[in-house]
Parts: C-alpha cells; structure tokens; sequence
C-alpha cells in the first residue's frame, strides 16, 4: 500500500454528522467526473466544476445525517480503507481514506495469462528428446579423472579438447598484451565496431583457413561475415535464401542441432537425405532427387542442400567427383548449396587416406555458378576454442553477402575476442604447432578408440579420417532391431555405467544400431575406462539376448 501524504501540522481533521461517510461516497464520483470534465473543459472548468458539485452533496449528506445540527463524532472507517500516516504508531495520528476506485476499474489477479507469441510456442513444444536427456545428466555429474573419476563421461557432444594446453600456453603469455596492450587502444577496444568483424580478423581467419586446408587456394576477406559460431551462420543463410514454409535437403545421418539451427526462428524445414551403410554412407545423387521430388509433391520449395564436408557425425571427406555432381544437381534444380566446412582441420593424418577438397576450390577452378555456393567455416574446433564462438560466412553473392552483414548485427563478436584471436592467428608458429599437434593426437587416439570397441566386437564405419567420432555398430546389441532398441541401449549406457552416446536415431539415421562416440574429449589414460565401461553394458546385452 501506499503511504499518505503527511498533512499539514496546521490543519485537523474533523467530521460533523454524516459527513465522513458522505464524503467518502462524493470522492467516488468527484475524483473520476474532475478527470473527464477537465480533459473536456480545461484546467479552470475541470477545477470549478467538481468543487461546486462537491459542496453541495456536502451540504446534502449533512442535512440527512445531522438531525438539527447536532455534532458527534463518527466511528473511524475500517482499517482496509485507511492509509495510516505512521504504521508503526497509526493510533498516534487519524490517516486519509483510500478510495479503492482502480480496483473496481481492474481488478488485481483477473485477465487472461500473459501472452506468448506463436513462434515461441512453437519452439516450447519442440521435444526436449535425448539431447537434453543426456546433457541434464552430465551437467549433475559430470566425469573428471581426479576429481569425479565415476561421473558421466560425455562422448556426445562433437568438441575438441586435445590442443587446450597449448592455448592455454599461449594465453598465460600473450593474452593480457593482446587485450590491453599499447597497439590497442581502449577506444578500439570499448567502442562500436562493424557488426560483421573487423577487417583485420578476417584478413587472419582468410589466412589460416588457406593453411589448414591445406591445399593453394585463396579466400577474400571482403566476402567474409564473422559471427558468434557456426550456428548464426546457418540460419543467416538459411534466413537470406529461403522464405517460412520453404525446405532445404540434408543427407542423414546429420548432426541433432542442425534442426533447431534451421528450423526454429526461420520456419523453414529439413527433408532428410537417407545415406545407408552398405554405400559408406556416402551421398547418393539418386537419393537426393528423390527426396527433391518427394518434397515437391507435399507443396514444399526446396532452396537449397546443406552438405557437412567431413560429414558430422560419421566422418565422410566427399570426393571431388561427389561436389562436381551435387553443383551439377543444383544448377539443374536452380537451387542453393551450404557447405558446413567446420572440421576440416580435423582430418588426421592415416595412411591412405583422402584429401579434403574445399568447395570453394571446385568454383574457382571450374565453370561453376559462384552464386549459388555458400561456405560455413568455425575455429572452434580446430583450435580448441568452442568458448571463443567464432565463426563465418563465405560467399560470393553479393546479395547474400549484404543481407548477411546486415543480420550480423543480432551475432557480432565481441571487440576483445576478435583483437585476442587477431594476436593468436598472426602468430604463424603457434598456429602450426597447434595444427600438427591437434592432428596427430588425433590420429592417436582414434586409432586406439577403434581398436578398444574392436576387442569388445564392435566395428566402426571406416571414414576418411574427419570429424571427431566413431560412428559404430552395435546393432547386434539392441533387441528389438529397432529404434526402441537402439534408445533402450542409449539408456543402459547412460543409466548402468554413466558414457552419454549420441544414438543414431538423432542423426535422422535410417538404420537402427549406429551410436556416435566423441573421442576428441578423451585423453589417453581415459579410453581404457571407457572401454571397460562399455564391457559391462555388453554382458548385460548378450544375456537378453
């Protein structure tokens, strides 16, 4: 409640017969007659007007109420309508009396709830499913080898932890110069800057794309938007070549948080491209048509293919002769391509294994349209910089490229992040370091991670060498073949023996069994634990069997 205004220490309050409870009942209809007739009259005829009614309905209760003018004091009103001048000592002093008009104009505690848009909805009813699930899981235990030895080990989540000491090196030494030393000065650093990067982060993200690639090609820095990780780069594509209710063609199997990048605040959807393990699960042109026309006679538009390259999560490096006919395909179709080129710094070096082949290499050197090719690149995951959020668009579009700067304004990076990891690219030797070492532990590991699920009898898909799963079968293992029992082994590995593995059935995969593992966020000393971990989920399979 609100306190009253304290009164002159001049002034009494008294009330002669009636006249307390007349008032009271005048105030009703004086206060809200002053606000209509002075918004009609003016400030002079809304203050005259009310005054004179005022008095004679005083004058009106005192000759009902006052029997000849005889004075007596009134009982004092109930304390719900009075405003106490003191409420520690409200007997001390007599207060003024509320009138309780506004909460005969609305009352508090009625209406409908609060309204929450469509879109919003929409999103609030998309499933939770496994994702979730399983991250809830990890987050309440999460596996540390001194600290939490028996906690959930995560092998879903696609992240690559294998070079942090090297960062975190580099960071002890040069973090605090790059920030705040003299070459950056606070106006630079505290100030707007273009919401799609600084011109020198993309001169030195041009750059190192160039060198992990490895291979001669040249990336303009005018044609690049930076953005706060790969997934606003998504959906600015997404949202500059599509129109709500348009779809675009994805092979399967493909990463969970591809739907909720597309689909979500764009309205667009995804028509999964089956891939099946007796081709590799390699991309099929066939495939792809079908799906095109399938999609065309449910009414839907496709724009455009979104094509992981390494595949995410199986670990596919698609050939030249795969790119020649997917750009062949959308010439044909007058549709779009999104290359997600995100973990092509991932590729370790194994024996015979294939190149990586940039789509941007195809266009430059072939007669291909440029315009209808769009390319998604991420350090987060070469570099062991998830944390850093900072990722790009390439595109020789310029429509696409100007829609993009714009709309970059809702995911810029911050200032200091874009000058640290300016200092860190520039330093050639810490960034080849990071490379080779990044790869050949990786290479390490994944060899000894295939061999572990090897003596247990599970087999992996043999990949090119990409990405930083073991995409696994263990369809011998779930009973009923189905997708039930692939989630039912989902379950006993997360519940029995604590390894959040990302089920197949999340990847859109049409073949139940296939489990992805992430082995980027292990070290050496932890695959033999994950190995016996797995073991006792294996005793459990083949006795229901």
């Amino acid at each position: 409640m609100r306190k009253a205004r304290k009164p002159s220490s001049s002034t009494t309050t008294t009330t002669t017969g009636g006249g307390g409870g007349g008032a009271a009942a005048a105030m009703r209809v004086i206060v809200p007659l002053q606000g209509v007739v002075q918004g009609r009259g003016g400030l002079f005829l809304g203050t005259v007007i009310p005054c004179t009614l005022f008095y004679f309905l005083q004058l009106y209760f005192k000759s009902r109420g006052g029997g000849g003018g005889s004075r007596r004091r009134t009982q004092p009103p109930p304390p719900s309508e009075m405003e106490t001048l003191s409420p520690g000592n409200s007997s001390s002093s007599s207060g003024l009396q509320r009138v309780h008009s506004r909460t005969l104009i609305s009352p508090r505690g009625a209406g409908a709830p609060a309204h929450v848009s469509s879109r919003a909805n929409a999103v609030l009813k998309q499933s939770d499913g496994l994702y979730y699930e399983g991250m809830k899981r990890v987050e309440e235990d999460p596996f540390d080898p001194t600290r939490n030895p028996n906690g959930v080990i995560q092998l879903w989540l696609a992240e690559n932890r294998l070079s942090l000491n090297l960062v975190q090196e580099w960071l002890a030494d040069h973090a605090t110069g790059s920030i705040t030393g003299r070459e950056l000065s606070i106006c630079r650093a505290a100030t707007y800057q273009p919401f799609d990067g600084l011109m020198d982060l993309k001169t030195a993200v041009a750059n190192f794309m160039s060198q992990v690639t490895e291979r001669p090609l040249f990336f303009n820095p005018a044609q690049i938007v930076l953005t706060t990780g790969a997934t606003p780069a998504i959906e600015i594509l997404v949202f500059s070549l599509s129109d709500p209710g348009n779809a675009f063609l994805v092979p399967s199997p493909y990463c969970p948080d591809l739907d909720a990048d597309v689909k979500w605040r764009t309205g667009v959807e995804i028509i999964p491209v089956p891939c099946r393990s007796a081709d590799g699960f390699n991309l099929s042109i066939t495939a792809l048509d079908r799906a095109f026309n399938q999609a065309k006679k449910r009414g839907l538009k496709v724009r455009g293919v979104i094509l992981s390259n390494p595949s995410n999560p199986v670990g596919i490096l698609h050939n030249r002769e795969t790119l020649y006919s997917l750009l062949d395909f959308a010439a044909e179709k007058n549709i779009h391509i999104i290359s997600n080129e995100l973990f092509v710094g991932s590729k370790s070096k194994q024996e015979n294994q294939e190149e990586f082949v940039s789509m941007s290499e195809i266009i430059e050197s072939e007669e291909f349209d440029k315009n209808r090719v769009h390319i998604v690149y991420s350090l987060s995951d070469d570099l062991s910089l998830v944390g850093f959020k900072t990722g790009l668009i390439y595109t020789h579009n310029e429509n696409v490229l100007s829609a993009a700067q714009k709309l970059s304004r809702f995911s810029s990076i911050s200032v200091p992040t874009q000058h640290l990891l300016i200092s860190m690219l520039s330093d050639k030797k810490f960034v080849r370091q990071s490379i080779d070492f990044c790869r050949e532990r990786l290479r390490n590991i994944y060899i000894e991670f295939v061999n572990g699920l090897k003596k247990l009898g599970i087999e992996c898909m043999k990949s090119g060498g990409g990405g930083f799963y073991c995409w696994a079968d263990m369809s011998r293992l779930i009973s009923p073949y189905s997708e039930k029992g692939e989630i039912e082994l989902w379950e006993k590995l997360l519940t029995m023996v604590k390894i959040n593995v990302l089920p197949g059935s999340s990847c859109r995969c049409v073949e139940p069994g296939w489990f992805g593992l992430c082995f980027s966020t292990l070290s050496e000393k932890d695959i033999p634990l994950v190995m016996r971990r797995i073991q006792k989920v294996l005793g459990t399979c083949k006795s229901s069997s």
